[in-house]
């Protein structure tokens, strides 16, 4: 190459981190994102100027008192990052901007699978699994296992609770009326809410649909519902307790956020969500069986 000239490298879908490989998300709250030289910076309410690396991150959160230009909202998708729309530390899940994906193989193979009402209880069956180790499911009904997994959850709650000391009267949240709720219910709601985000831009990176699900129906995001009850426990209801007795009854919601993000990186959730989704929809089951 001659001196002076420089190289240039075309960056395609392709060449992108795949999800499994990307930082799973950053929260941002009072300031604006634009652009700066083709890429994302991030302007603080103190004008601090942080450039953000789109290309690796999962998803953006933004919370209150955020801006965002119209071409920061294109450099984002050029690089497969989602960004969803939340209220303040995450605690509420109110939209998500949908990524172009490649094809639509993956949400062909999903609307295949939810119109077979045997294949979809399949799914349904192998999501519930996964928290009834050892049961045998084989002929039980949707409505069914939904009952079971109730119980199960209020079993969970009561466990984590003596495990961890804390006292427990039963979910409670009413949206608009936060102070109303006790410390484990807003860390619960906050965690869910978070979780929701980095599930609904995973899939939406993946080319599936959060609108098409197999357990949850009658709301905006019965996928992102289905998936999320595989990670409750360790990334939302053990967090709960934990924090609840580590914060003696102040809500701390920088020290949720940091403890949610953390456990995240841990369980390496993008990863397992990557192997996850086709084995729950029997896509590996397929394969397995064609060899």
């Amino acid at each position: 190459m001659a001196a002076g000239q420089r190289l240039f490298v075309k960056v395609t879908r392709d060449s992108l981190p795949q999800v499994k490989d990307k930082y799973p998300f950053i929260y941002l709250e009072r300031g604006r994102l634009e652009i700066d030289d083709s890429s994302i910076k991030w302007i603080d309410s103190e004008a601090n100027v942080v450039p953000l690396p789109v290309a690796t991150l999962n998803t953006l959160l933004l919370g209150p008192g955020t801006t965002v230009t119209h071409d920061a909202i294109k450099t984002a998708v050029a690089a497969n990052c989602s960004v969803c729309w939340v209220g303040e530390d995450s605690l509420l899940f109110y939209a998500a901007g949908f990524l172009p994906t490649a094809d639509t193989r993956n949400l062909k193979m999903q609307i295949e699978i939810s119109t077979n009402h045997g294949k979809s209880l399949e799914v349904a069956r192998r999501m519930f699994a996964r928290r009834f180790t050892g049961a045998d499911l084989a002929g039980k009904t949707l409505k069914e296992m939904m009952g079971l997994e109730g119980h199960r959850v209020r079993l969970l709650y009561q466990e984590k609770a003596q495990k961890y000391q804390v006292g427990w009267k039963g979910r409670n949240f009413t949206p608009g009326k936060w102070e109303l709720s006790d410390v484990t219910n807003q860390v619960l709601t906050a965690a869910n809410a978070a979780l929701y985000g980095i599930l609904c831009s995973a899939v939406h990176s993946m080319g599936y649909s959060p609108h098409i699900g197999f357990i949850h129906s009658g709301s905006p995001l019965p996928f992102v519902y289905d998936l999320a009850d595989l990670y409750k426990e360790p990334l939302c209801i053990d967090l709960a307790f934990a924090l609840t007795r580590d914060m003696a009854g102040r809500y701390d919601k920088h020290k949720v956020s940091s403890a949610f993000r953390q456990r995240v990186i841990d369980m390496d959730l993008l990863a397992g969500l990557a192997k996850d989704i086709p084995d729950v929809l029997g896509v590996e089951h397929a394969r397995r069986r064609r060899k």
